[in-house]
């Protein structure tokens, strides 16, 4: 039950700087592309990868990983908002834009993946693996 309610605090904290993203994302680049969206996917990756091999480098708890993971990260990152804005601007004959959103949400969360193991990897020094 305990870590239960550590994932859903997680996630509600979460959700929260989703939503508080989103609307700076809204107010400062506009809203005809997905950009709160996309910054926190990418973020979220390179977040997960980060905490995932810092928390098994360094024998974080099991409590710890769990609530960052799947509780924040699973709170602030937003595969369904991306699949329905995604759809959403195909519907409306904003194919270049849709493209646009699946190529670049792809690839930045991919890199971002990538960095975040990267920059875990140098703050442990671990190696390959």
């Amino acid at each position: 039950m305990e870590r239960f309610l550590l994932v859903c605090l997680g996630g509600a904290a979460g959700t929260g700087v989703r939503y508080l993203i989103s609307l700076w994302a809204g107010h400062r680049l506009g809203s005809s592309f997905p950009a709160g969206t996309l910054i926190v996917n990418v973020v979220g990756c390179f977040l997960i990868a980060l905490i995932m091999q810092l928390a098994l480098s360094a024998s974080w708890s099991h409590n710890l990983r769990i609530t960052l993971t799947s509780g924040f990260l699973g709170g602030l990152t937003t595969y369904s908002a991306f699949n329905y804005e995604t759809t959403r601007l195909l519907q409306e004959g904003a194919t270049r834009t849709a493209v646009l959103n699946i190529g670049v949400t792809t690839i930045g969360c991919f890199v971002a993946g990538l960095g975040g193991l990267v920059v875990a990897r140098q703050l442990v020094g671990a190696g390959s693996g």
